[in-house]
């Protein structure tokens, strides 16, 4: 009989610790199925694997490249994917971020036969993450573009991954990017970016849009918070529309934290320069990396090609560039650019005949 009662009373203990573990997986499941991301990222579109002759071709490395995708520059971010795509045999990964208004186009889009082999996920921003980090015009509310802070949320993005890299969807890929992947980044640094005082973009000088190379171009110095943070205002900026992201650091520094307690703070004491030279996204990311980034090559993020319709660099410099970057006003598929021609090359015709390409007759780029 205590033989038996021993027994009764080890399948009970047996089946209590059974329930527990139901009952806390049921809770875990439950909470993974329910709780909507932090974020608002959510993934709405994957195609999980390139076709097996593709796979046989290009590399195994998986190369993850994070663009934003609005729809008024859808265009843009096509070009740049497969630019990026045709000149590579890694097997790159494109992590599109887009509005859920957009997706529908995007994705026939990428039904193009060009990009038909591309591998993608497409991840829909949710704008109201921005809430209370952004002073927004309400006269202006038209001109604010909340996918240009998504490269503030890079390890939400994609959890899994070690290194990234980032790119605006104003730019042209003319090498294979996975030397920009390998660039190599210094102990301790979550970023690699290129700095404006370097050899490339310091031949072009930007008028009438404030200092677009030093700190004091982005930042009010008048103001205590940024003068407590005793940052030079002389120190050369970088420019965040192409860089490399060591997301283990990123993680570790709690950069994107970071990132909103500046953007945040800039709400309640305006601390962006008033002669402001570039997005509102630079500020915050100029003081989380004062003197903690890496540098890229500066071939790696040519520059400057859509601050004015003059061509400011020569037809060999740019045939030389690994990647080219129309940031400013004249974006190759709008307003006329410099070496538009060259964009026109990787850009697909939009299916759904909705972007608006005004086609330019300009000196052609001689490619050989």
């Amino acid at each position: 009989s205590v033989n038996i009662s021993i027994l009764i009373v080890a399948v009970v203990i047996f089946l209590l610790v059974i329930h527990h573990n139901f009952l806390s997986l049921s809770d875990f499941l439950r909470r993974e199925l329910s709780d909507p991301s932090p974020l608002g990222l959510q993934p709405i579109d994957f195609i999980p694997a390139a076709p097996q002759r593709l796979t046989d071709e290009r590399n195994d490395k998986e190369i993850p490249v994070v663009i934003a995708a609005s729809d008024e520059r859808l265009g843009g971010a096509i070009a740049a994917m497969n630019s990026i795509y045709q000149h590579t045999r890694s097997n790159v990964v494109f992590h599109i971020v887009t509005l859920n208004d957009t997706v529908d186009h995007l994705r026939m889009w990428l039904r193009s036969p060009p990009l038909k082999n591309m591998r993608y996920r497409i991840l829909d921003f949710d704008p109201r993450v921005l809430e209370g980090k952004v002073q927004v015009d309400p006269q202006k509310a038209d001109t604010f573009k909340p996918l240009t802070f998504a490269r503030f949320y890079l390890p939400n993005l994609i959890p899994h991954a070690e290194k990234v890299i980032y790119v605006d969807d104003d730019v042209i890929v003319q090498d294979d990017i996975v030397e920009l992947y390998n660039t190599p980044l210094k102990p301790g640094h979550a970023a690699a970016f290129s700095d404006d005082c370097d050899s490339t973009s310091s031949k072009v000088a930007v008028r009438g849009a404030g200092n677009q190379y030093n700190y004091i171009g982005f930042l009010d110095y008048k103001k205590e918070t940024i003068r407590k943070l005793a940052m030079k205002a002389n120190t050369c900026s970088f420019n965040p529309g192409v860089f490399v992201a060591n997301l283990t650091e990123w993680k570790l520094q709690n950069i994107t934290k970071q990132l909103e307690k500046w953007m945040t703070l800039n709400v309640l004491e305006e601390l962006y320069s008033k002669t402001l030279a570039g997005s509102i996204t630079t500020p915050p990311l100029l003081i989380v990396f004062y003197k903690q980034h890496s540098s890229i090559d500066p071939m790696w993020n040519v520059r400057h090609l859509g601050s004015s319709a003059g061509k400011r660099y020569s037809p060999q410099f740019v045939k030389a560039a690994k990647l080219l970057h129309w940031n400013g006003h004249f974006k190759p598929w709008g307003r006329t650019a410099s070496y538009a021609e060259v964009w026109e090359k990787w850009y697909v015709p939009d299916p759904a005949g909705k972007f608006n390409l005004i086609r330019r007759h300009s000196e052609a780029y001689e490619a050989k």
